[in-house]
């Protein structure tokens, strides 16, 4: 391996987390001599937790780190990752992914497989045609699901019906951010919620973005997921608790840092179930006939601990007991 640095009701959650984690060993059937080599990108730093839900799904198909397969990885923010990426012009990378925004700095890719996990719109985003058909050399799976930002508002609601205005926070940069927009405030709407939109656009505008979802005078906070968003997820569920406001987050590791409450897709298990395309992509399938994955199943996620600094007794709450996990 290569690091490079350039910069209750338990019972659903375990089903999911074991199906995810359940995939059968493949024998491995390809030429035993070839060594295959994926060259990974991310703004993450280890412990990444994708990265190693992506190796547990490698190993399952059959890969193994030092015998068949070599990882190397590259974490820093997408400029700098635009630097490394003329290394895959070197022409011994078999497969490139890539996760969340740093799939920006991969754009310009043309001759080599990339995939790619994104909680945005890859149409939006130019890497594919279509999600059924993407038809180039990209494909991979997105979390995008504007179902999702409906279901959000409502959970929140459920857990503090006096809910009449919500701050929406948002990073602007983010493919795709404008149809979840407009999809949280119809669902906001149809339950006679007042939304303040929030926008803050990348790293250098988290501070004064928090700032003015301080002054929005909300009575709850609904927090778009993005890795920019994730990689801050202590500090804005802090904010959250700091100034009183229930909070809402798109994953379950907004909660463990501290959000009250989350919705969505089970990161890790889809970082798992990428590596079954990266199998199919070494054994020569195309990217361009593979469709970008959508989640079908979600998580909901209670920080009780949380609820309670707010004072907010979700013994009295149907959610709790919908949870898929629950953080005592």
């Amino acid at each position: 391996m290569q690091v490079i640095f350039v910069g209750m009701k338990r019972r659903e959650f375990m089903a999911l987390a074991g199906a995810a984690m359940a995939w059968p060993v493949t024998a491995f059937a390809q030429d035993s001599a070839k060594v295959y080599r994926i060259f990974w990108v991310s703004i993450q730093s280890q412990p990444d937790p994708f990265l190693d839900g992506f190796r547990e799904g490698l190993r399952a198909r059959g890969y193994i780190e030092g015998r068949n397969l070599t990882l190397e990885l590259h974490f820093g923010n997408p400029q700098a990752l635009r630097e490394v990426v003329a290394e895959l012009r070197r022409g011994n990378i078999d497969l490139a992914v890539s996760s969340g925004p740093a799939t920006r700095a991969l754009t310009e890719v043309k001759d080599i497989p990339v995939l790619f996990a994104l909680s945005g719109d890859p149409v939006a985003l130019g890497l594919v045609s279509s999600l059924g058909q993407p038809g180039g050399n990209f494909t991979g799976s997105t979390f995008l699901s504007l179902e999702l930002a409906g279901k959000r508002v409502e959970l929140l609601k459920e857990v503090v019906p006096t809910l009449r205005r919500l701050a929406v926070f948002s990073n602007s940069n983010h493919p795709g951010e404008q149809s979840e927009w407009r999809a949280t405030r119809e669902a906001a709407t149809k339950l006679g919620i007042e939304t303040v939109y929030v926008p803050f656009a990348g790293p250098n505008e988290l501070d004064s973005g928090l700032a003015a979802a301080g002054k929005a005078r909300a009575d709850a906070l609904l927090v778009f997921p993005d890795v920019l968003t994730m990689v801050h997820r202590n500090k804005i569920a802090q904010f959250a608790i700091a100034h009183r406001l229930p909070s809402m987050f798109g994953w379950s590791e907004y909660c463990e840092a501290g959000g009250m409450l989350s919705y969505g897709a089970n990161q890790r298990a889809t970082y798992f179930g990428l590596a079954t395309y990266a199998d199919r992509i070494l054994r020569g399938e195309k990217p361009a006939n593979l469709p970008v994955v959508q989640p079908t199943k979600f998580e909901l996620v209670v920080n009780l601990r949380t609820a309670e600094q707010l004072g907010i007794d979700l013994d009295k709450s149907s959610v709790l007991f919908r949870a898929n996990r629950v953080i005592e």
